[in-house]
């Protein structure tokens, strides 16, 4: 849920919006609805809030300026310093496997540029997310705040250990591919709460998995294979 207010209006056939009082234009409007209709509601994901969010994210803010013109692509790009951001699929997955909901606190590891963080962001009551690349990490505060998505916090870090003080967490959404699921991460998600993790060697297929905690229990399902950026730690 993006703080601010938008007001779309009609000139001369181009879609404007109003955005902090501002008219501006949004030239890929129509190309993020197209890529919501044939990438992601062809492909079975039915979730409203979901599609809603990832028709109202301008991912072309969240890729480097020379590939603003792919951004809404079917496939992953690349955001510096051997990161990308997912294919928007993969992230319309990942969200609708959390099954966010309004209230939710959500932890991410891997905030990449802030794209999925921008995702849940517009469901979800709180997103909590840590990226270990500095470099990264400023870039992606610096543009979730000038988008005005001031429900998320970002933290620069090693994601492995979570983010206790902000726990525990409704879901977590892991966006980097780990040899075996962190066990903090396991800790902080709530009774009921759902994980998407990635689990696999670097560089080569991952299963992506989704994990439930129930009755002090966890189970753990294998959903489809996958090709993710390692996961980084410190000491790496």
């Amino acid at each position: 849920m993006m703080s601010k207010i938008f007001l779309s209006v009609c000139v001369a056939g181009i879609s404007l919006f109003a955005l902090n009082g501002k008219a501006q234009q949004d030239p890929y409007e129509r190309t993020r609805k197209l890529m919501v209709r044939q990438q992601i509601e062809s492909r079975d994901i039915r979730s409203k809030p979901v599609l809603d969010a990832m028709r109202a994210v301008p991912r072309h803010r969240f890729v480097p300026a020379n590939y603003q013109s792919e951004a809404y692509r079917d496939g992953p790009l690349p955001i510096g310093y051997g990161q990308t951001i997912s294919q928007p699929y993969i992230v319309a997955l990942m969200t609708e496997l959390i099954r966010p909901e309004p209230g939710f606190i959500v932890l991410e590891i891997g905030t990449g540029s802030g794209y999925q963080a921008a995702v849940l962001a517009e469901i979800v009551d709180s997103v909590y997310t840590i990226e270990i690349v500095e470099e990264l990490g400023k870039e992606a505060t610096e543009r979730l705040r000038d988008l005005h998505y001031d429900n998320v916090h970002v933290r620069i870090g090693d994601g492995y250990h979570g983010w206790e003080a902000a726990g525990p967490f409704d879901a977590i959404v892991v966006t980097a591919a780990a040899n075996f699921i962190p066990p903090p991460l396991i800790q902080q998600l709530k009774e009921g709460g759902r994980m998407v993790i990635p689990v696999g060697s670097p560089f080569q297929v991952q299963q992506l998995k989704l994990v439930e905690k129930k009755n002090q229990q966890v189970r753990t399902e294998n959903l489809l294979p996958v090709r993710f950026v390692p996961f980084t730690r410190e000491n790496d």
